[in-house]
């Protein structure tokens, strides 16, 4: 075991854990602000293309957190607890598998889009000219999604060796190519044409090229724990496995969470283009609350996996215990901020009426219970380090039972309507986080060894 990974193996926990999840927190909050930025940015070119973003998001976010949350963490989780164990040319062998991998979700997106995309986004309330915006903005998404992959793979690399600074350093200088960018291409600034929301994701395939290269070049080169190194590409069945029986399961959340949203999105559509543009805006934070944990969670991942390849159980439990309790006290501070003063979020983006208040009412109800999905989302990051993901796959089943079961029964039997669905969405959200909680406490992890 080299020195590096020896210090983050005996090491105090919380002061550890803070100091590699705090650039990836000041990362993930910057690259956060660019999804604020382009639903500002889209806002000024009225309702209907907010409509058509709110359509199209939850197809981004799929991307992103399957190449990150799911993929990303089972790599972060490989390399950790192959380092963790002393096996360098494992971890080392275990980067191609990565790209294999990303190259592999990019084509079946694509593929699956291609064939039902334009139909998904109907059966969600598409029609007319937000239907066509919304599906050519997907098209070139997934189109060039290698880069998203590669951008969220490689900086999973990184992460699992520890080094959680430059992947950070990485992702804030995309944002700050992005933003203008986007700026730039939908609403036709400087001389360029005006593409609308299609802009915006021209932005994104661009920002993830050039970042995305820069991390293969930095990879490449010697003087760290592991790099690419050519002479290891090579590919078995049991390093696919051994990503593969983190990553499958750990797709059920990215999955069924995108579900549920795209199931809650179709319930709202039923109420109207201001109802869906409302939802649209307030359910971004629920978004943008994901890739703030993850810079908390990224952290976990890598320590939790140093810990159980080095066989300390106790230790694992002990950081998932305080990352999870820190995620849930940081993500219910901004909820609950966003509950008592919803108004200084939405009039940012809109400042239709009907729109307004829309938003509103999912903020102040859902907003208070923002806690609980930090508190899961956070242990679900962690349990993809100790390699067990029955119980958080159990809970996030369990949330899409609530949330689509209880929000048409809210909604359409009992006449709730648009609050209904954001009843049952704030009291799926507390089972999600509750579940996975009580499953360690029970010893979910215990057992679990490289």
């Amino acid at each position: 075991m080299d020195e590096r990974t020896h210090h983050m193996v005996t090491s105090a926990a919380a002061p550890l854990l803070l100091k590699m999840a705090t650039p990836n927190m000041i990362a993930f909050f910057i690259q956060s602000s660019v999804s604020i930025a382009e639903v500002w940015i889209i806002g000024q070119l009225g309702t209907g293309a907010l409509a058509s973003i709110a359509l199209a998001f939850p197809l981004l976010m799929l991307i992103q957190t399957m190449s990150g949350g799911a993929v990303g963490g089972a790599v972060t989780s490989s390399i950790a607890r192959a380092l963790g164990a002393g096996d360098r040319d494992r971890a080392q062998t275990l980067i191609w598998h990565g790209f294999a991998v990303a190259a592999i979700g990019t084509m079946l997106f694509l593929i699956l889009f291609l064939i039902g995309g334009r139909s998904l986004i109907t059966f969600l309330g598409g029609s007319g000219d937000i239907l066509e915006q919304a599906v050519d903005y997907c098209l070139i998404i997934f189109g060039g999604g290698l880069f998203i992959w590669l951008v969220a793979v490689v900086g999973s690399v990184f992460r699992g060796m520890g080094d959680m600074k430059l992947p950070a350093i990485l992702m804030t200088a995309g944002a700050f190519i992005q933003v203008p960018l986007t700026a730039t291409l939908v609403l036709g600034l400087f001389g360029a044409p005006q593409m609308g929301i299609v802009g915006a994701a021209i932005s994104a395939v661009v920002s993830g090229f050039l970042i995305s290269s820069i991390m293969l070049i930095i990879l490449a080169r010697v003087g760290r724990v592991i790099q690419l190194d050519i002479r290891y590409l090579s590919f078995s069945r049991a390093l696919f496995k051994d990503i593969f029986k983190v990553a499958v399961p750990a797709s059920m959340s990215p999955i069924i969470t995108i579900l549920i949203i795209l199931s809650l999105t179709a319930m709202v559509a039923t109420y109207g283009e201001a109802a869906l543009a409302g939802y649209g805006i307030g359910s971004r934070i629920e978004f943008l609350l994901i890739p703030l944990v993850f810079g908390i969670g990224a952290a976990m991942t890598s320590l939790v996996g140093l810990s159980i390849g080095a066989g300390n159980i106790d230790r694992a439990e002990h950081i998932g215990w305080t990352g999870g309790i820190f995620a849930a006290g940081l993500t219910g501070v901004v909820g609950l901020m966003l509950a008592l003063f919803p108004e200084i979020w939405i009039y940012a983006f809109t400042k239709d009426p009907a729109t307004f208040e829309a938003a509103r009412d999912y903020i102040r109800i859902v907003g208070p219970f923002f806690a609980f999905q930090g508190l899961g989302l956070s242990l679900y990051f962690a349990s993809q380090g100790a390699g067990t993901l029955r119980w958080p796959v159990t809970a996030i089943f369990v949330r899409l039972g609530l949330a689509v079961g209880g929000g048409w029964a809210l909604a359409f039997w009992l006449e709730l309507g648009l609050q209904g669905v954001f009843i049952a969405s704030a009291g799926a959200m507390t089972a999600f986080g509750i579940i996975i909680a009580v499953s360690l406490k029970l010893g979910a992890w215990r057992g679990q060894t490289n």
